[in-house]
């Protein structure tokens, strides 16, 4: 592995279990086994390093999304999104340590979530909100709040990295398993199908006594 990679990995890490203020410069070198010099010279600091491994996430968050956007046009709006969130959990997944640490980092108010807010963050909205207008539009989806179900998709993908602690030692769930992601995957299609599936027309009875 090279001195890089050996920096990113050990951040990561750190970052997930002291958290990015708790960790200093010389215990990422000392966990990566190189010289602090390095990481000034690869990533200018630690601030640095915090702003490649954010954007980094989000490239490829980002990548997931517009990949199935641009698919729009030949398959159906439900189809695009339930492929849509099923690549994010996968991405997920395969980041899951780097996925932890930015979610988490992103609930904080700092000028550098600022600034993903309003460039990987507005993206994914537009994204979100283009797919789902577009099932409005042609019938597949009801009319609905697309803030609100957006708020809501996203509190479903991200919150077995949120909340992992208390699902393995709570509710003994190991999200890091390929089967815990297949099968959350079933559970969100269930929760999208009652966001968006359109209500059944109710036939007037007459009541007989």
């Amino acid at each position: 592995m090279n001195t890089r990679q050996s920096i990113i990995d050990a951040a990561i890490s750190l970052f997930n279990s002291k958290g990015f203020t708790g960790t200093s410069v010389r215990e990422i070198a000392r966990k990566a086994k190189v010289n602090v010099a390095h990481i000034s010279y690869y990533f200018n600091g630690k601030g640095g390093l915090l702003e490649y491994l954010v954007s980094e996430f989000y490239e490829g968050y980002i990548a997931a999304i517009e990949k199935n956007y641009s698919l729009l046009t030949a398959h159906s709006a439900r189809e695009r999104l339930q492929q849509m969130l099923l690549d994010i959990l996968y991405y997920q997944h395969d980041n899951r340590q780097l996925a932890r640490f930015v979610h988490r980092e992103v609930t904080l108010d700092t000028i550098l979530i600022r600034e993903v807010m309003t460039t990987y963050l507005m993206k994914e909205k537009y994204y979100f909100t283009a797919i789902l207008e577009e099932g409005m539009k042609r019938g597949e989806f009801r009319n609905a709040s697309i803030p609100h179900i957006i708020l809501q998709l996203r509190s479903l993908l991200h919150m077995p990295y949120l909340q992992s602690q208390y699902l393995s030692e709570v509710l003994y769930i190991q999200p890091h398993e390929l089967f815990f992601v297949r099968q959350y995957y079933k559970e969100i299609l269930n929760s999208l199908n009652s966001l968006l599936a359109k209500p059944l027309k109710v036939r007037k009875t007459i009541l007989v006594r």
